[in-house]
């Protein structure tokens, strides 16, 4: 079996997945964006390659990262805040072409189930995405441009919101009153999950699929962040009332369980 996998972007996600795949036996390699953290990363006996995509290309030694690896797992932030302006689809376009130059065949490329929009309810990946936001919008089309290419198979994983290790969102919600959309469901993924999945994508060689990424319970938000606030010892958020008539998307999967029989792990 093939053993070599590069980690474009080895953040809080990308160096536990390394951590992983390095206990079962893969070699592992992965780019940062400062020569600091990557010299910390080889210090932990990783090889680390500094890498940045912009919107004037890519700068660094990208061929390194990409040379003799069997697998390709892109986790590059967008960098899509609120009115920021950024081109997400043109800094990916730069890096797409430098892996059709290489000899890397299988990619897995993760995005966000931000592409569906709350308009369409509940969705799993039958549904067409339609997403109303901005960055949902350039997402979507970074997708399309690393599955359609013809030079490389790739698998899209939509993550939901991501928690695990001293990631939790309650943190950023606790003690605020008055927040709208109380009665939405939570569409989350615990870290350990995320690891679990991309793992399976590689042992089980699904390349060629689309996979959201999203644990199946749904708790609404109000219920969900006011328990995890109180178990945390946390002044718990305060909702307001919500409209009956308000849409709010669910995000389901069935290729998780159909073509990756993957179990969860987590539960809400």
């Amino acid at each position: 079996m093939s053993k070599k996998v590069a980690i474009a972007g080895m953040g809080w996600l990308g160096l536990s997945l390394a951590r992983h795949l390095k206990t079962l036996g893969y070699k592992v390699k992965g780019s940062v964006t400062s020569e600091e953290k990557a010299e910390a990363l080889r210090k932990s006996g990783f090889q680390a390659i500094t890498i940045v995509v912009t919107e004037g290309g890519v700068s660094g030694p990208v061929e390194l990262l990409l040379e003799d690896a069997d697998y390709l797992v892109i986790m590059i932030p967008p960098g899509l805040r609120r009115h920021s302006g950024a081109d997400h689809v043109l800094k990916m376009s730069y890096l797409l072409s430098e892996v059709e130059r290489s000899s890397v065949e299988n990619v897995i490329l993760v995005s966000s189930t931000s592409v569906y929009g709350d308009k369409q309810g509940k969705v799993t990946e039958r549904e067409i995405p339609r997403p109303e936001t901005q960055a949902g919008k350039q997402l979507l089309q970074v997708e399309q441009l690393f599955f359609t290419s013809e030079k490389i198979k790739t698998t899209i994983v939509r993550f939901g919101g991501l928690f695990g290790g001293s990631r939790q969102p309650v943190r950023y919600l606790a003690g605020r009153t008055d927040l709208s959309n109380g009665d939405a469901p939570v569409n989350l993924i615990h870290r350990s999950d995320c690891i679990g999945i991309l793992t399976e994508i590689i042992k089980q060689q699904a390349f060629g699929h689309i996979f959201n990424a999203v644990l199946p319970s749904h708790p609404s938000k109000r219920e969900y962040y006011v328990k995890v606030a109180s178990q945390l010892d946390m002044v718990p958020p305060q909702y307001s009332a919500g409209n009956s008539e308000e849409m709010f998307k669910q995000v389901d999967s069935v290729n998780i369980s159909e073509v990756l029989k993957y179990t969860f792990k987590h539960n809400l």
